[in-house]
């Protein structure tokens, strides 16, 4: 079981930078001055961004503490 909460902590933290690259580039893919759309409006990216940003970051924070084995600990008898 630990080695699976490893594994899977190397992945929450690959995920967390490509989930924020994904959402800059569609920000910047989006954006569009003369665009009619909701998608198009670049205060929509910022809020959407401002929201997900932490997330993405405190994915990257729970799979670095899954891969140095914080969550295998006993806990001991007192």
């Amino acid at each position: 079981m630990d080695q699976i909460k490893k594994l899977l902590g190397i992945l929450w933290l690959l995920l967390g930078p490509v989930i924020i690259y994904f959402l800059v580039t569609g920000a910047i893919h989006n954006i569009d001055p003369g665009g009619k759309k909701d998608i198009n409006n670049p205060v929509i990216w910022i809020i959407i961004i401002t929201i997900f940003l932490p997330i993405a970051i405190g994915l990257m924070i729970f799979g670095w503490y899954a891969l140095k084995g914080e969550y295998s600990r006993k806990i001991s008898d007192q």
